[in-house]
């Protein structure tokens, strides 16, 4: 009994000497030694208290209370001391009775300090919104931590032109690193690279004027604001609505330590952080992520990875922003040689004030000229139609670029390029460690107080009888009580954090489409139903026919979808994984699907031109422009879709698979995919599986555009009597253009007669030329889908 009373006793004393208050009163102070010495905001959603950044090294931060208990799981929103911190030992921060909140490391030394003075008492609070304030007992405000932002921003705290937020150095060191968001002096909200030798705004695209980007210069406000329903707004006319716009959630917009800006969105269910908008998709284009003479290649299910380039090495191990120094001997003459090197895009630091209309060799020249030029880069601008040379004084902001059309020369002795040119691929890729940073050290020596043996025994002896019997409580909770969680919660964690849009509920779904009441449109993968979502936007919501796919395969392939931008693909919306529910959100298109408007006779000539043409980009984009490298495998008028403005949008990924560059045999296909009257020949004789299929299916689909004939039904009733059955439409119009080439009328027996002869002729042999190519049996005859773009752009530029 005289223990039970003791423990009771010290545990009081405990709870008393640890309780988790929402301020902290003149003078008492929060010790680094406990970790429950702590202050909780009034809704629990908050906490501020010493934080480990290192062994033995703490700041003072505010974290989220609601994320796991476990101290390597918190989320720090802010850090008082994040470049100097203190003593993991008797540093305390202290509120005194001058009115001046003090952080003093190990009790020596102030290492950080409110500078406020008041006769009146004061009290800091943490409040229900994140800010640590510092006030009067009336209420009177003297300092506020959202004044004095770190990395990140919470809903409701203002970014100012006197604030602005600074990335961490690394995901393991919380010092502050090169990245900064902050409004510049032309009053546009901008994101900066501040490099210890180069700086530079990388956001919004530093070669586009403001106004192009849709900012506002002229504003004197200088502020910005999110909101807990996921609204950005900024004073130069940026905005922004996260993926999941609408919901009440907790949310933060932090700039990461890899320099993009991301708003993260809380999930109870999951216990997780949600990627619900980010600055950039392609991570590369980032500034100083592989430092001076670096390349940054971003590698699908990896990350982005750095290199240097042929003759450099790398600087320091463990930190990319070094970047690499040569290893050869660089002192450039008017007789050295270009290293070719394809896909590479450095950019910045011309020194060429006029860079159009050179050759090739007047580019090389004009480098050789320059004892400063390390490279060039030479572009051919298909617009105007000549090429551009942008000779190089520093190689900076490196990465591989698909879509980058130019190439890079690299300046090198010429007794060294043959050795390069036979090594021409980029040295070895090294993963971008930014957590390898060692853990922050301080050093500190102590002189032990003298302690009372007894006192200190029954202390102990008393907190390990508690802690057996809140472990036996805890134990039976996690036997009894506790949901187990799936096995791939992580995973699928990750993957929901890397998608852009939302995770919708069965339900809310049911309730948008009215119980899947209007049907408008099925195909091979399922059913299309029009829906209004909650926050009244229109949707066309497919519910899959695949329900016994696992949910952690579809998220992957989810995922493929998340990755794609681009105005003439469908926008994805979000999706729903519930059970065996599989349903996808899209856009909804108010002209519906090309085949429909064909069969209705709603398209002039001039639509039919720009549909092909913006078809055409949409599949060069999913061929060689995005993050990943996507074949459709299923081009059809069914899937490519006309908005109010008549843009078509290709549409229906359920079929699409990665395709690696170089991988001519991809054996994921493992069945025949796509539509019968539009399959490539591949597909019927088992050869191997390229971006080519696409291309033939673009090829058939052009020339129901310009015929108005169905491919799929054969072509036995195009000509009555002459033709068969089998014949297929790309034959029939071959054979047509061959037998009347010699004439001027063979256009009229092609062109779909339902145009009464309104069309351009120029642009219509142009469209059939290009159809026929693209259809031709053997693939490797194909042209690419960017050849195909060229080729539309020049006949449209030409009118």
């Amino acid at each position: 009994m005289g223990t039970l009373i003791l423990f009771i006793l010290f545990s009081a004393l405990f709870a008393l000497a640890t309780s988790t208050n929402p301020t902290l009163s003149e003078g008492l102070s929060l010790s680094s030694e406990n970790q429950e010495d702590v202050l909780t905001s009034p809704n629990g959603v908050f906490s501020a208290g010493f934080y480990q950044v290192g062994e033995n090294a703490k700041c003072f931060a505010i974290w989220f209370a609601s994320r796991p208990s476990r101290i390597q799981d918190r989320t720090v929103v802010w850090m008082a001391n994040r470049d100097q911190p203190v003593n993991g030992r008797k540093s305390k921060l202290s509120l005194l009775r001058t009115g001046n909140l003090i952080l003093t490391d190990a009790g020596k030394f102030t290492v950080w300090e409110t500078n406020t003075i008041s006769i009146s008492s004061l009290e800091l609070v943490l409040n229900d919104a994140g800010n640590l304030v510092l006030q009067t007992l009336g209420g009177e405000s003297l300092w506020e931590s959202f004044d004095f932002p770190t990395d990140t921003l919470l809903p409701q705290q203002l970014l100012t032109r006197k604030t602005h937020l600074v990335s961490s150095r690394s995901q393991t060191n919380y010092s502050s690193g090169f990245y900064k968001l902050l409004f510049d002096n032309d009053n546009v909200l901008c994101l900066l690279y501040d490099g210890a030798k180069v700086s530079g705004i990388y956001w919004p695209k530093p070669w586009v004027l403001p106004s192009q980007d849709g900012r506002f210069a002229y504003n004197s406000s200088r502020i910005a604001v999110l909101d807990s329903f996921g609204n950005f707004s900024s004073s130069d006319n940026f905005t922004f609505l996260s993926a999941d716009y609408g919901q009440l959630l907790n949310r933060r917009l932090t700039l990461d330590y890899d320099g993009n800006l991301r708003l993260y969105s809380w999930d109870e269910e999951d216990e997780m952080w949600a990627v619900s908008w980010q600055a950039f998709q392609a991570p590369c284009i980032i500034h100083g992520v592989c430092g001076a003479n670096g390349v940054c290649n971003y590698v699908p299910g990896i990350g982005r990875k750095c290199s240097c380039l042929p003759g450099y090495k790398m600087i320091n191990h463990t930190d990319w922003s070094q970047g690499c120094e040569p290893e050869l001997d660089l002192s450039y003459g008017k007789n050295d040689g270009f290293l070719p090197l394809s896909h590479l895009d450095f950019y910045g630091n011309d020194y060429n004030n006029n860079p159009d209309r050179y050759t090739l060799d007047g580019c090389m020249k004009l480098c050789l000229e320059s004892a400063k030029c390390k490279a060039f880069q030479y572009t051919f601008d298909t617009n105007h139609g000549f090429s551009k040379c942008y000779p190089k004084i520093k190689l900076m902001n490196g990465h591989r670029s698909p879509q980058f059309k130019g190439s890079f020369y690299l300046r090198v002795p010429k007794k060294d390029l043959p050795n390069l040119l036979s090594n021409a691929n980029l040295a070895e890729e090294i993963g971008l460690n930014c957590s390898s940073e060692a853990p922050l050290q301080l050093q500190r020596k102590y002189i032990k107080n003298r302690e009372n043996e007894t006192i200190k025994f029954m202390l102990w002896f008393v907190c390990g009888l508690g802690g057996l019997e809140i472990l036996g409580i805890v134990l039976v909770w996690c036997l009894f009580l506790r949901t187990p969680k799936s096995p791939s919660a992580d995973k699928q964690g990750y993957l929901l954090a890397i998608t852009r849009f939302r995770k919708f509920t069965y339900s809310e779904l049911k309730t948008a489409t009215n119980g899947f009441t209007e049907e408008i449109g099925r195909g091979a993968g399922g059913i299309v139903y029009k829906g209004v979502l909650a926050d009244n936007r229109v949707a066309a919501i497919k519910q899959l026919y695949e329900a016994n796919q696992g949910e952690e395969v579809f998220l992957a392939e989810v995922n493929i979808i998340g990755r794609l931008n681009h105005m003439n693909l469908i926008e994805m919306w979000g999706y729903c994984a519930e059970g065996k529910q599989r349903l996808l959100v899209t856009e909804y298109m108010e002209h519906g699907s090309l085949a429909n408007n064909l069969s209705s006779n709603t398209l002039d000539w001039k639509k039919r031109f720009e549909i092909a043409l913006g078809t055409a980009k949409g599949l060069s984009y999913l061929h060689e422009e995005c993050l990943e490298w996507v074949l459709h495998c299923d081009i059809k008028p069914e899937n490519i879709f006309l908005d109010s403005d008549y843009q078509p949008k290709v549409a229906d990924f359920g079929l699409s698979k990665l395709q690696s560059r170089g991988e001519s045999n991809n054996p994921s296909f493992s069945r025949m995919r796509g539509t019968r009257g539009y399959m490539a020949p591949e597909w019927l004789f088992n050869l191997s599986i390229t971006s080519k299929v696409d291309v033939y299916s673009y090829g058939i689909v052009v020339l129901e555009m310009v015929t108005g004939k169905e491919a799929a039904k054969g072509v036995h009733d195009i000509e009555s009597g002459e033709q068969p059955q089998h014949k297929r439409l790309v034959s029939w119009v071959r054979e047509k253009k061959n037998r009347a080439a010699l004439t001027e009328s063979w256009h009229e027996g092609i062109i779909d007669p339902r145009l009464k002869g309104e069309y351009d002729i120029r642009k219509m042999e142009t469209l059939i030329a290009v159809a026929l190519q693209c259809a031709k049996e053997e693939k490797d005859a194909r042209p690419s889908m960017r050849e195909v773009v060229e080729m539309l752009l020049a006949q449209e530029n030409d009118h």
